[in-house]
């Protein structure tokens, strides 16, 4: 895995603003509650969201204010899709959409093979114009890399040659896998952990996303 001057590799941003990494921290809390958990991965993702959309292409427009005539900067080029990977992916659409209230919502479904680690595809349900949007990814977890690896060639094979992903916490299994089949997909993410376990989960990590937002466990 290539290593940028940092130390995070390549293509990977780890967003180290305190107010992150306190969000996070709270999220890894095992005590942190159902309702809790949920409002902070909201939370969490639109400041990653703020991140990830940094080098949005603006263009320059005329407006009147309540006083005299300015230009302003706004959004130009692509539109955006966002695609949440089902299940856990949902706890962070909405922190997105209340940035980019505009984008188009795509859904893809997979789990994971819990012998193989290997994912499986359930469903797929993308925006018709994929191909002239920008597409942000959602996961809250990179763990092996291999269900977003898939999600990113269900996206890809729709016409889409823009794709980022916004995790909460990756492992470097995982950015290396997922880089090594798509290196032109950039990462964003609140924490670069040491390492998957035996069973294919981050540690330390955050346990179970799905099972922490829903409190299905």
């Amino acid at each position: 895995m290539t290593q940028g001057v940092t130390g995070v590799p390549q293509g990977v941003t780890e967003v180290l603003h305190p107010l992150v990494q306190h969000k996070l921290g709270l999220l890894r809390d095992a005590s942190t509650p159902t309702q809790s958990f949920r409002q902070l991965v909201n939370e969490l993702t639109l400041l990653l969201t703020y991140e990830a959309t940094l080098e949005l292409a603006t263009e320059e427009v005329s407006v009147d204010t309540p006083l005299e005539q300015t230009t302003v900067q706004r959004i130009s080029g692509k539109k955006v899709a966002v695609c949440p990977i089902l299940r856990a992916g949902l706890g962070m659409l909405d922190g997105v959409l209340s940035l980019i209230s505009g984008a188009r919502v795509g859904f893809i479904g997979l789990y994971r093979n819990e012998e193989t680690l290997e994912p499986v595809e359930y469903y797929v349900k993308l925006p018709q114009d994929i191909a002239q949007r920008d597409v942000i990814l959602l996961d809250p977890m990179l763990a092996t890399g291999n269900s977003i690896a898939a999600a990113v060639s269900s996206v890809k094979e729709a016409g889409a040659d823009s794709i980022r992903l916004i995790a909460l916490i990756a492992a470097p299994e995982g950015i290396e896998r997922l880089h090594s089949e798509h290196p032109d997909v950039p990462v964003v993410v609140a924490g670069i952990d040491r390492a998957l376990n035996e069973r294919g989960y981050i540690v330390p990590g955050l346990g179970d996303a799905g099972d922490r937002l829903y409190g299905t466990k």
